[in-house]
């Protein structure tokens, strides 16, 4: 059951229920919901989270909570702007309401670039959607043709491009390897397949495939084909 509030941004509603699906883990029942958007709290942030804020779409990049002394509480929390990319840092009290965008993630199969667009087809419907790069946030660091993405939707409207945690690319550019050299402290400039640049242990040569997380860009293991 749900009931009618007031809300700055428009009509709200308390409704008993909790979020699932891609609404953001750990609100309780008795949350507010708004179109397009589920209203929680502070304690709701979650690195990955799309918030609305000051009526824009942003993603929650970090995230910490801190008590200084016998001042409130509060979230010091980074955001990208998903309109324009712009990074914000903010402090939000603890407890302070919060609205998080309704989702959608569908899997799209990335066909090719033209210039800042990249086209993605639906893997169900065939449907090709065409993207602006600025939506994909650096993810087209990672992005080789035929590799499978979520699409993230929000009334609609393709908001950003979610890829796999990992992904394996190929070395096309780096020194020459240290033969026998097993440590991986020691790290040197590699140029994969997408063209992005990332660092890798001594002993990873051109023509090697490796793994890399995609969140941080870092290099996790060289992969045997």
């Amino acid at each position: 059951m749900c009931k009618p509030v007031p809300w700055p941004s428009g009509q709200a509603e308390v409704c008993k229920t909790s979020y699932g699906g891609s609404n953001p883990p750990g609100t309780s029942s008795g949350v507010l919901s708004l179109k397009g958007t589920m209203i929680g709290t502070t304690s709701d942030l979650r690195v990955g989270a799309i918030v609305r804020y000051e009526g824009e779409l942003y993603e929650v990049l970090e995230v910490e909570h801190r008590t200084p002394g016998n001042k409130p509480g509060f979230y010091q929390v980074k955001m990208r702007n998903l309109s324009n990319g712009r990074l914000l840092e903010n402090k939000f009290l603890s407890g302070t309401p919060i609205e998080f965008a309704r989702l959608e993630h569908r899997p799209h199969q990335f066909l090719y670039r033209d210039g800042t667009l990249y086209v993605f087809m639906d893997t169900e419907t065939y449907e090709q959607i065409p993207v602006e790069e600025r939506l994909l946030g650096g993810a087209e660091r990672f992005l080789v043709e035929g590799q499978t993405v979520n699409l993230v939707f929000h009334e609609g409207q393709v908001v950003m491009v979610e890829l796999p945690p990992h992904v394996n690319l190929r070395v096309v550019q780096t020194e020459p390897a240290v033969r026998g050299n097993t440590v991986t402290t020691a790290m040197k400039p590699a140029v994969l397949e997408t063209g992005a640049t990332i660092q890798v242990p001594l002993f990873v040569d051109e023509g090697d495939i490796v793994r890399v997380d995609t969140r941080t860009g870092e290099y996790v293991e060289r992969v045997k084909e």
